[in-house]
């Protein structure tokens, strides 16, 4: 029993330590930017012709995806019509088996949540699905996945024998 309260602790602490990290790290990201940035670019910028919405609406949608420090979501996919999303998160290669990633991902992704969340995660872009179904061959490429759903009553985090090497505690996709 004992063992259990602590192993929950240490997650939850390196989830606040992650969150925290992660904060910080945007922070110190926009501040270097906003310094970055001058007057005269700012003037010359708004002297050039704005570009149509459809050329701006793909890269504002890629900016607002969220990322972090050895993650990123590459497409968010809606299931059917249902209002549920499904995120697709690429994880940086030498980071695959760091599950602080995996955990910082999850929590600025599925922090707020209140119903439903969803994240599956991949190290290789090509591998990443276009569509909410991966083939099975995405699927075996897949490292980990994370679903809350409170209507069901889940919340947990399956990963890969690639990233949990414990034969127990892993699923081969």
């Amino acid at each position: 029993m004992n063992k259990k309260l602590i192993g929950s602790m240490f997650l939850a602490m390196t989830l606040l330590w992650a969150a925290q990290a992660q904060s910080e790290e945007t922070e110190s990201a926009e501040s270097s930017q906003e310094a970055a940035s001058s007057p005269q670019e700012a003037a010359s910028s708004s002297q050039e012709a704005a570009p149509s919405s459809e050329e701006t609406a793909a890269p504002k949608a890629a900016e607002s995806l969220p990322s972090g420090l050895g993650w990123r979501v590459v497409r968010v996919l809606e299931i059917g019509s249902s209002g549920k999303f499904v995120h697709m998160v690429l994880v940086d290669l030498n980071k695959e088996m760091d599950k602080t990633v995996y955990s910082a991902a999850i929590n600025q992704i599925c922090g707020k949540a209140t119903e439903f969340c969803r994240i599956r995660f991949w190290t290789q872009e090509r591998s990443i699905p276009e569509k909410v179904t991966p083939t099975a061959e995405q699927l075996k490429q897949q490292k980990a996945e994370f679903l809350f759903n409170k209507a069901a009553g889940i919340r947990q985090t399956t990963w890969s024998c690639a990233v949990n090497p414990d034969k127990t505690q892993c699923v081969k996709y």
